[in-house]
């Protein structure tokens, strides 16, 4: 079960938060941008920090950086999407056993398609866009009907 969805800009700014089920833990504003803040800090530090560099620091996947893909802890998994503008999507899931980059992939499509392409969104500032919060409903509402995977 996904519990908590994270949008960080290239710059380490929140651009969107949600949380994804009931059993979520409840964030206020002020730790969700620090949540934010510390995840896309700690990914720069492991991408310098990373004993074996990717060839040119890239992922061959997804043409980002790289850095910090997936946090296991007890009960739960954190996994990130870099894309090559530098974007995060953070999702946290109580499942450790899915794998989560299919949702992640489509949550970027979601991004691309409803915040991307919307004549009133602009870039790095938060993600207040109707048709892309039921776009998210609806992807996580497929995905644990098993519809999607």
């Amino acid at each position: 079960m996904f519990l908590t969805l994270f949008i960080v800009n290239s710059s380490g700014g929140l651009v969107y938060t949600r949380q994804l089920s009931p059993l979520a833990p409840k964030i206020n504003t002020n730790d969700s941008l620090r949540i934010a803040s510390t995840l896309h800090s700690l990914h720069a530090i492991a991408a310098e920090a990373a004993p074996v560099k990717l060839p040119g620091n890239k992922n061959p996947r997804t043409g980002a950086d790289d850095g910090i893909e997936v946090i296991e802890a007890g009960g739960m998994i954190m996994q990130c999407l870099q894309t090559r503008t530098g974007m995060k999507f953070i999702i946290s899931s109580t499942s450790t056993k899915d794998d989560l980059s299919e949702i992640l992939r489509n949550l970027y499509l979601l991004y691309t398609e409803n915040a991307l392409k919307n004549p009133f969104y602009e870039l790095d500032m938060p993600i207040k866009v109707d048709l892309f919060n039921r776009g998210v409903d609806l992807l996580v509402e497929q995905f644990h009907s098993g519809n999607m995977r």
